[in-house]
């Protein structure tokens, strides 16, 4: 059975009348999503487009784009080419914007390459994640999680700061800082342990990182020297805010098992609920580690490390300063009330004896010189780059958007679960 209509001199079908039911209803239930993943949506549906009202919706929505107010509108994207529309996306941003250089890290869901944008000629680190690797391990909260920090970011000189994402059918793309100083764990597997000074530098700005995330109620749950970059002049820069944990009010818990092994505080590994203070044992982790050599408890044999965590005593060598001692006494206590910053959180590490040195203010302006200079000669230095990552070859796949006519049903999928990612700074940020 066909219904008919006279509608702009074309014919609406039961059928096409039930995709547009449906998309409405789509609507609906993503309400809260937004208009502009709506309109994303609308906007790649072949059919919706053609419909008058549709395009009237579409004028109403971008005026501000000649295209769409022609008389003869060019056909409407593809999912290929993922266009967001509204104030925060970045509709023109593509993979081909970019010389893909070397690959200089690598993680679960994708690479980080070091890129330089073709019209801007400037260098980024662009993270690029497989949206179908993301779904199978049902990651893309935490992959949301990290765009919404990155947003935060911007006003704190030691946290990684994006200057715009996009995506494709089938990848996300971060554009972030490029950081190219080294791992913090680079540089201690070269090293051992630093010395005192340094140490003290190093977790003084890891702990104002971490304070400014607490003051935005984010927890960070992942600090280790993977994660802690040295800019071009030695300063801590913190990345990859997958686990981040949002919206943890001042005593606010969460309960999530997540981090790394030899990081994880004692709450965690109980599975009891955990506050903020799981981000100062795992400062004390990172400070024990930098002192020593070795994470604190550590041992090869997960299961003993993991005991040792919860039950052996912490053991200190006397060939620290006192004020370290008890800093890290105070950090990795493992009863997380009686931890250093359970009370009045970053304050209470910023006042300790420990950083009677540091003078906060030339802190946070980077007025302190750094006690260790990277030395690299510019942006394609890639000394402090494991060679693992840098020799290997850059897929081609990484600089091109995927042929519609070719995507998979898996693919499709995946175009759809990340409304609302594509992000560009307000234009007032550029004035």
């Amino acid at each position: 059975m066909t219904v008919k209509t006279e509608a702009a001199r074309g014919t609406l079908t039961y059928s096409r009348m039930r995709g547009m039911v449906a998309i409405l209803i789509a609507f609906m239930k993503q309400k809260r999503m937004g208009l502009n993943d709506f309109i994303q949506k609308i906007a790649n549906n072949s059919y919706a487009c053609k419909h008058p009202e549709v395009q009237s919706i579409l004028k109403i929505s971008q005026p501000q784009e000649p295209e769409l107010l022609n008389a003869n509108p060019s056909p409407p994207p593809s999912p290929s080419q993922q266009i967001n529309l509204g104030p925060s996306s970045n509709p023109h941003a593509k993979p081909s914007d970019f010389h893909f250089l070397k690959v200089i890290g690598k993680g679960s869901f994708g690479k980080v390459l070091l890129a330089r944008h073709k019209a801007e000629e400037a260098f980024y680190a662009v993270k690029v994640l497989q949206k179908k690797a993301i779904l199978k391990k049902k990651e893309e909260k935490h992959i949301m999680s990290e765009r919404n920090v990155l947003l935060k970011n911007v006003k704190h000189p030691f946290l990684v700061g994006l200057h715009f994402s996009f995506q494709t059918a089938d990848k996300l793309y971060f554009v972030l800082d490029y950081i190219n100083g080294g791992e913090l764990f680079y540089h201690l597997q070269r090293e051992r342990c630093f010395l005192e000074p340094r140490a003290r530098f190093y977790a003084a700005e890891i702990a104002s990182a971490l304070g400014y995330l607490h003051s935005l109620n984010i927890v960070y749950r992942d600090l280790k020297p993977e994660n802690i970059l040295l800019d071009s002049q030695g300063h801590i820069v913190l990345t990859d805010f997958g686990l981040c944990k949002e919206n943890i009010e001042h005593n606010g818990t969460t309960s999530t098992f997540c981090g790394t092994p030899e990081y994880l505080a004692p709450e965690v590994l109980h599975k009891q609920p955990y506050d903020r203070t799981v981000d100062w044992w795992c400062l004390g982790a990172v400070l024990y580690e930098m002192l020593y050599g070795l994470p604190p408890f550590y041992s090869r044999n997960t299961a003993e490390m993991y005991d040792n965590i919860l039950n052996k005593p912490l053991q200190l060598k006397p060939n620290i300063t006192n004020s370290a001692r008890h800093l890290l006494e105070g950090l990795l206590q493992k009863d997380r009330t009686k931890r250093l910053g359970a009370k009045d959180d970053f304050m209470e590490i910023k006042n300790h004896v420990f950083f009677s040195l540091i003078n906060w203010d030339d802190l946070i302006n980077k007025k302190i010189t750094p006690p260790f200079n990277p030395n690299v000669s510019g942006p394609s230095d890639l000394r402090h780059f494991d060679p693992e990552f840098t020799e290997e070859p850059v897929p081609s796949s990484i600089g091109r958007s995927p042929d519609s006519i070719l995507l998979t049903a898996s693919v499709k999928e995946a175009a759809e679960a990340f409304l609302g990612f594509s992000y560009a700074p307000p234009m007032d940020s550029f004035l």
